[in-house]
């Protein structure tokens, strides 16, 4: 695809280092060269791909701006697919805005987010998947999140994806053959011969659809919240977690007004913790705030960490928030097993779910338990068959609604068939099939979609 405008912008993080990029991409990204960087040896040519020191100046006046080096990478041989020209200058950040802004003046105008990526889908050079994962390799948070992203990147997920489009298209050109035959020789039914062919197709995009969970985990981390009544000790269980002091720990309920949400790596998987304020009849607005607050996050939790006081009884607030959280994934922790214990664990058992993880025993205060727990968090992660590569997973739930999508057309298509409805009908489920898996690369999906997409990149990525 030509665009017309040639964009700019910085490509590096905000703040100081040793070196900065700024990155052009567009049809004057060559001319912008031409006027701007001087080279030390005045007579070397500006070839493409070739990293060449030299001087960027200011036109209007003369000015030296920095000692830089530049490389121009012709199209089609770029990130973008187009006349691309990367300037590495030092990394001040008051000096790459004076940059960038002699870039402006030359012709270029600032890029929007994900431009860049945008510009390499639209021509060619990523489908929509990849284009996503670069994005994922940016942001991700554990050593499993980048090799599952980097893995997307070169285009293992695409691989797959196209492997069983090639073999849901075989089927279709089968379904579509007899439609002729039926208009030569009168037979209307589809060949049944084709129905052997679905069940292996939706059995192996149902996989890769079910491998979501794992992936969306790898990808933004594994959700917790740690939830209970004011003064059970969940800010100590945070501070203990994290192995650092970042809650504030006080014998007075109700200390906790607010959540406090933070990052810890369990053996490569990503947790985003969450303290929340002890649930209570609240006895002010901001405390009724934080509460509604912690209603909310439970809504949105892969689990909930129960603290409860092993050091008394079951209360009736204990009861009555283990059964509003029932249907969330849920680990009883029972804290201060350094003191004179009272709470039943058994009878603790009676009143949860069937399907909650057996109570941890832990001193949030002395750390007693806490590798009991962390196994029961690390349980929480699906674990993935040793037959298939942990790095081949779907981390985007567009990924997974057009594979959902595309077993729904299966199923119907492997009814029709089973029914001996007409060949016509059947096709109609088969192409529909098709549809959600383009969605994946970027065939058929939508502009809105798109810039949904991209606007979730960084400025110069």
């Amino acid at each position: 695809m030509l665009f017309r405008d040639t964009i700019a912008a910085i490509a590096t993080p905000p703040g100081v280092g040793g070196v900065g990029l700024i990155r052009v991409s567009g049809s004057a990204a060559e001319e912008i060269a031409c006027r701007l960087f001087r080279p030390s040896r005045p007579a070397t040519r500006l070839a493409s791909h070739r990293l060449i020191h030299g001087e960027i100046v200011a036109p209007e006046t003369g000015q030296v701006l920095d000692e830089v080096l530049v490389s121009f990478l012709k199209a089609p041989r770029s990130y973008t697919g187009e006349d691309t020209l990367e300037i590495n200058c030092h990394g001040g950040p008051l000096l790459l805005r004076a940059v960038l802004e002699e870039v402006l003046r030359a012709g270029a105008r600032p890029a929007d987010r994900g431009e860049f990526t945008k510009r390499a889908f639209l021509n060619d050079r990523l489908d929509l998947a990849q284009a996503e994962a670069v994005h994922d390799v940016i942001t991700a948070q554990t050593r499993e999140g980048l090799a599952a992203a980097v893995a997307r990147l070169k285009g293992r997920l695409s691989e797959r994806i196209d492997t069983l489009r090639g073999h849901i298209v075989d089927l279709l050109a089968g379904v579509e053959a007899a439609i002729d035959f039926a208009a030569e020789e009168g037979v209307v039914e589809a060949p049944a011969e084709e129905l052997e062919k679905v069940q292996p197709l939706i059995d192996a995009l149902s996989a890769l659809a079910a491998s979501y969970r794992r992936g969306r985990i790898a990808r933004e981390g594994l959700g917790i919240v740690i939830a209970g009544r004011p003064n059970v000790g969940k800010s100590s269980l945070l501070n203990r977690l994290l192995g650092e002091k970042r809650a504030i720990v006080t014998d007075i309920p109700g200390t906790t007004r607010d959540f406090i949400e933070e990052a810890v790596d369990l053996d490569g998987i990503a947790v985003r913790l969450t303290d929340t304020a002890g649930i209570r009849p609240p006895e002010s607005a901001v405390e009724k705030a934080g509460i509604a607050l912690v209603w909310e996050r439970l809504e949105r939790a892969d689990a909930v960490l129960l603290l409860l006081d092993g050091s008394l009884p079951a209360t009736a607030a204990d009861r009555e928030l283990i059964e509003k959280i029932r249907n969330i994934p849920l680990i009883p922790v029972i804290n201060k097993s350094d003191l004179v214990q009272q709470l039943d664990a058994a009878a603790l058992k009676d009143l949860l779910p069937s399907d909650a993880f057996s109570p941890v025993r832990i001193s949030a205060k002395y750390g007693k338990g806490i590798e009991d727990l962390q196994a029961a968090i690390r349980a929480l992660v699906p674990e993935i068959p040793a037959a298939e590569a942990a790095e081949l997973t779907v981390a985007h739930l567009r990924h997974k609604v057009a594979l959902e999508k595309a077993v729904e057309g299966l199923v119907r298509a492997r009814e029709g068939l089973r029914d001996r409805l007409p060949p016509e009908l059947v096709a109609l489920e088969i192409r529909e099939a098709l549809d959600a898996l383009d969605e994946i690369a970027g065939r058929t999906t939508p502009e809105a979609v798109l810039d949904r997409i991209f606007a979730q990149f960084c400025i110069g990525k």
